[in-house]
């Protein structure tokens, strides 16, 4: 059985990323709002990049507490934005605030972010069945429904590529290989 997905060797934060995280399935409303960042900062540049600079966005924007980041002021944004190692798009900086706020909304109307994000999968996680990595698609009618209902509520940053690679992250969709240690079905069976 290969190691990993090929994708995850380029260094170690992408194996560690790969192998802890990626296509877990997660329900923590903080960590789902980290990922919708992340995944959203990523807009234009590789994942590499963003993993390196997550430290400095947990930093930058208080561990990604939502209400935190729902009250930064401009002025807040603008010192962030000079004062730490984030990607320096503002737009990409404005978003974080305007999403936490929709995160916020999203709560009050669902109870939680993750409610929300896992009743357009009736709550089970989508596991796919890869030989190989080129099979993996970079959309999906559910990304595509799943972004046009996030803008909607007036998140940014929020494309069907991107809620397509927000939706690996946070393990609504499971699109290793097959052949992965790291596929459902893989870690399902170490665990019998």
């Amino acid at each position: 059985m290969e190691s990993s997905c090929s994708w995850a060797s380029l260094n170690e934060c992408m194996r560690l990323y790969h192998d802890t995280e990626w296509c877990r399935p997660s329900h923590d409303d903080r960590y789902l709002f980290e990922m919708l960042v992340l995944e959203g900062a990523q807009a234009g540049l590789s994942w590499s990049i963003v993993l390196n600079k997550r430290e400095a966005y947990r930093e930058a924007f208080n561990q990604f507490d939502i209400s935190y980041c729902a009250q930064l002021s401009d002025s807040d944004l603008e010192r962030i934005k000079t004062d730490s190692g984030i990607i320096k798009n503002m737009l990409k900086i404005r978003s974080v605030r305007s999403n936490a706020s929709a995160v916020l909304a999203v709560q009050r109307a669902f109870g939680s972010f993750s409610n929300y994000l896992w009743s357009f999968v009736d709550h089970r996680p989508i596991i796919s069945h890869w030989t190989d990595e080129r099979e993996v698609p970079a959309e999906s009618e559910l990304s595509r429904k799943l972004s046009k209902d996030l803008k909607k509520r007036g998140f940014k940053f929020v494309g069907p590529v991107i809620v397509y690679s927000y939706l690996q992250a946070i393990g609504i969709v499971d699109d290793h290989k097959i052949s992965c240690p790291f596929h459902t079905r893989n870690r399902s069976e170490k665990n019998r």
